[in-house]
């Protein structure tokens, strides 16, 4: 809508007193005097009334604005304090910050969100990559770029712990109540668990493969590893017509999968493609930012097993088997479009940390 300015109240309230308090003089003049063609908006009666009536009590026709509280914290000197308390310490908690500057924490809350347009952004958590790492992590992204021109069948693999009771988050577990009802959630010291191993293309998740003996979880040794690749991944990759000779087999580089046996094994199998330490690419330590089973296989699977709380170990194996077979096709192909991206994020960042990605 637009605003009368106080030339056009000064005008109607003096136009107003000399024409005999017409209201319908006024608008004519109003409109002669501000050029106001035919169809031009003008002040109504209503406008005009409320305009004198404002004069003769107040003495003035402009819009007085209504009265309001002072503000006696939230004031500029006390804004500039939390300011610069922030930028001395910005991962304090507000709330500590509040007892520095002994004000309330709401109105430092107010003030960094009303006034300062502060926002409480999250640390991302990350693994340590140290600056011996950078020089290999790039070699590492562009020997991959090279390889994968060539339409050849990446399998990256990985073994995870799934433990039977989840995990309770307890920074957002509450029991509201008007008394405390001092419950407890147990945790056993050593958790059940099952120890998973999963190879993934983007066309297809081999797996899973549990390691376990006589129905008891195992520690993942090079022998119980070598047995999984005899037994289980090689007769799982000639039941699904995978061409091994064009597979590039990737694990990272714990020490049961780069014991001399092992190693012997995958490159009698995969000759000159073994993507691996001491294997034919050499693959970067500490880089599970570059590894899909760790940046998506695993939280993918744990978000959708611990929907319906499996009760016993033998439904937590069904419930994995279950969300794995489910995986489609064209999710991982995005899965692996993405780690094409990363690849040129890291040659990009010289092989640091991939902020694009992290901060997306």
């Amino acid at each position: 809508m637009e605003q009368w300015s106080s030339e056009h109240r000064a005008f109607v309230v003096e136009t107003y007193f000399k024409n005999g308090d017409s209201v319908v003089v006024t608008q004519r003049l109003f409109r002669q005097h501000f050029n106001v063609p035919r169809r031009g908006r003008i002040p109504s009666r209503n406008t005009i009334n409320l305009w004198v009536q404002s004069f003769r009590s107040t003495g003035s026709a402009l819009k007085r604005k209504p009265p309001g509280r002072t503000r006696t914290v939230r004031t500029p000197a006390n804004v500039e304090r939390v300011r610069q308390a922030v930028l001395r310490s910005p991962r304090r908690p507000a709330r500590r910050q509040a007892a520095a500057l002994q004000m309330s924490d709401r109105t430092v809350r107010r003030i960094l969100h009303n006034d300062l347009h502060f926002h409480p952004y999250k640390i991302a958590m990350v693994q340590q990559v140290l600056p011996r790492d950078y020089a290999v992590r790039v070699t590492f992204c562009e020997q991959m770029i090279d390889m994968m021109e060539d339409e050849t069948v990446i399998l990256m693999s990985d073994e995870a712990h799934f433990h039977l009771d989840g995990f309770v988050n307890k920074q957002n577990f509450r029991y509201w109540s008007d008394e405390n009802p001092q419950q407890l959630h147990e945790r056993p010291l050593h958790s059940a668990k099952v120890t998973v191993w999963c190879a993934v293309s983007n066309k297809c998740v081999i797996g899973p493969y549990f390691f376990e003996e006589g129905g008891l979880t195992v520690t993942v040794n090079h022998e119980r590893y070598l047995r999984m690749l005899e037994s289980f991944f090689i007769p799982e990759l000639r039941r699904k017509r995978l061409p091994i000779t064009r597979i590039w087999f990737q694990q990272d580089g714990a020490t049961a999968h780069t014991a001399h046996a092992v190693m012997d094994y995958l490159k009698l199998k995969f000759r000159g493609r073994v993507i691996s330490r001491f294997g034919d690419i050499a693959w970067p330590a500490r880089s599970p930012d570059l590894s899909v089973c760790d940046y998506f296989l695993w939280g993918y699977l744990k978000s959708k097993v611990y929907v319906n709380r499996p009760g016993t170990l033998d439904a937590l194996k069904v419930a994995i088997t279950q969300e794995i077979a489910s995986i489609r096709t064209v999710l991982l192909e995005k899965v692996f479009n993405n780690f094409t991206s990363r690849l040129e994020e890291c040659m990009v960042r010289d092989g640091q940390h991939l902020t694009d990605v992290i901060f997306k």
